[in-house]
């Protein structure tokens, strides 16, 4: 039933004029937030006040944005249908294409890093529906009606799936000319690399610099960001490639630190649309080796 009310309501918000429906989405951020649990909302606040030294209220203010914002990226996602290749780049535009398309020209696959900022939902739309080979590489979500719906809605523009567990899928799309998208913005727990993430020590998945380094493919920092109007605008980074020396080891940890770097520097431009909600400091390197040594024995 869940899976046929989400289609429902978005067969009706696509008949709503764009701006009645961003109105909407602002109305439904706020009428959420109040929802968050407070310890959470303490957690981003906190990190928020230590990554951009800021005082308690303003941080607040910044969090509480950087959350009522789903619900226009909520109503924007109800509205895919809407998009094709006629109208997308009214929507959105493309700063740094030709790095896209100079990271194709090696005919390796191309990794695509990026965070939890902006509507990254709908730059996976707008890669798509401009004839980039994009993989999306989701977490299944545990409800199973909502992972099928935005499945679906994610492949409306042709873009292709894989999931995050199926690294063989990721090699074989590669080895296709595709485009993978890869989060790094996420604490990895057991599983990451350490890294320096605001001054303070994190973790981060490896994924994208093995990968990189494993098939000698570039990688390309690419980020999304809202204009007032509504609109929004792609962010392309020039080519990075993977360290690769003989310590395996290390060459990961110096590509992943750079790209955290990277994505970094972005939500300090761009902080109230990043996903401040999220503990992204929960497992540090130090938890990590623990975790390591009684898995080990």
């Amino acid at each position: 039933m869940a899976y046929y009310f989400v289609k429902l309501l978005s067969y009706t918000v696509c008949f709503l004029p764009a701006g009645i429906s961003r109105k909407l989405g602002d109305w439904l951020g706020e009428l959420c937030w109040p929802l968050v649990p407070k310890k959470r909302r303490k957690m981003a606040i906190s990190n928020a006040m230590r990554s951009l030294d800021l005082d308690e209220a303003t941080a607040y203010r910044l969090v509480k944005q950087s959350a009522v914002r789903f619900g226009r990226i909520f109503m924007e996602v109800l509205r895919f249908p809407r998009l094709n290749k006629n109208n997308i780049n009214r929507y959105v535009a493309m700063q740094g294409r030709h790095y896209l398309d100079e990271a194709l020209s090696h005919g390796r696959g191309v990794i695509l890093i990026g965070g939890h900022s902006g509507n990254w939902e709908i730059l996976g739309q707008a890669l798509a529906l401009n004839g980039y080979p994009f993989v999306g590489i989701p977490q299944k979500q545990t409800n199973a009606a909502m992972d099928k719906f935005i499945n679906e809605y994610r492949k409306l523009s042709g873009m292709r799936l894989a999931y995050k567990t199926d690294v063989r899928e990721m090699i074989r799309l590669m080895d296709q000319g595709g485009m993978i998208g890869l989060m790094l913005d996420q604490d990895a727990k057991e599983k990451g690399v350490a890294v320096s993430f605001f001054g303070r020590p994190a973790t981060a998945a490896p994924g994208a610099a093995v990968l990189a380094r494993m098939r000698n493919a570039p990688i390309v920092p690419i980020f999304i960001t809202e204009q007032p109007e509504g609109t929004h605008t792609i962010l392309i980074h020039p080519v990075i490639w993977a360290n690769k020396t003989q310590d395996k080891d290390e060459d990961i940890s110096i590509t992943t630190q750079q790209l955290t770097i990277i994505i970094e520097n972005h939500i300090r431009q761009y902080p109230h649309e990043w996903f401040w909600l999220h503990d992204r400091w929960k497992t540090t390197p130090q938890e990590k080796c623990e975790v390591v040594k009684r898995e080990t024995g």
